[in-house]
């Protein structure tokens, strides 16, 4: 276990560094969040909704907030494949889907978090109907923030999942973005899953998908109630557990069927 903690601080260190590319995310995210919150205002002005606006605008900012949770991928790992330097990490003393699940989860905490606190400062301090509300009570607050860890568990699984497609096909740009695609749409970050139909909802929000932010932000705001937490949570763990034990079968099966491409 120590060997991964090294890991994860190496790479958390490591995506520190890149302070300029922080700001221009934290930018980009701040002018696509206000566009967004003004399409919903006038949306909300021309035919009023069941879900209040200031959820949505909630769920817009957190969204936004940690986009980089959804997007996070590991180029180092990809050219490795495709280049056949993976070999070397094939002699390292630790596991191989451990060693590269604890770098993704080091380069997603790290991005979301440099972008997430400026930007959610920002947000609750906009004006009533733009910015981001208050949590719907405090152990709303403290099981959202228990459900964006699951989720963060639960991205990083399926991100690791991708690469292990890679090993396979030696191009990561079909498969991820297919994922990408999955992600944006499933998870609420294109359009809010609370404005889906009722009845398209109840399946969405079991895929794993929905997991990642949907569930999170749902306990924020209060769709979520206190009662139906522990529910929400278990199918987040229930899906975590299962992309983390399909990921490693899935690893090990490629490992002893690879071929090392490259000099």
């Amino acid at each position: 276990m120590k060997a991964y903690l090294s890991i994860f601080r190496m790479r958390r260190r490591m995506e520190t560094q890149y302070r300029g590319a922080v700001l221009g995310g934290l930018i980009c995210q701040l002018f696509f969040g206000i566009i967004l919150v003004a399409i919903y205002r006038a949306l909300y002005a021309g035919k009023p909704q069941a879900i209040p606006l200031s959820h949505i605008t909630s769920y817009v900012w957190l969204q936004q907030a940690f986009f980089r949770l959804l997007v996070a991928t590991d180029p180092e790992l990809a050219d490795k494949i495709r280049t056949g330097g993976i070999a070397y990490d094939l002699c390292r003393p630790l596991h191989l889907y451990g060693y590269y699940y604890a770098r993704i989860l080091a380069q997603k905490i790290t991005g979301s978090v440099l972008r997430a606190l400026p930007m959610l400062a920002v947000a609750a301090l906009l004006p009533e109907g733009w910015g981001l509300c208050l949590p719907a009570s405090a152990p709303a607050l403290l099981t959202a923030l228990f459900g964006l860890i699951l989720g963060l568990f639960c991205v990083s699984a399926l991100e690791n999942i991708t690469m292990g497609f890679t090993m396979r096909t030696l191009d990561p740009r079909g498969m991820q973005g297919m994922l990408n695609l999955l992600m944006m749409t499933l998870s609420g970050n294109i359009l809010p899953l609370t404005l889906f139909p009722d009845s398209w909802q109840r399946a969405i929000t079991l895929l794993p998908y929905a997991q990642l932010l949907d569930t999170p932000i749902r306990l924020y705001t209060g769709e979520y109630s206190i009662g139906a937490a522990p529910g929400a949570l278990l199918i987040q763990a229930g899906w975590t557990l299962l992309l983390i034990a399909a990921g490693c079968v899935f690893w090990r099966t490629n490992q002893r069927k690879l071929v090392i491409q490259g000099g």
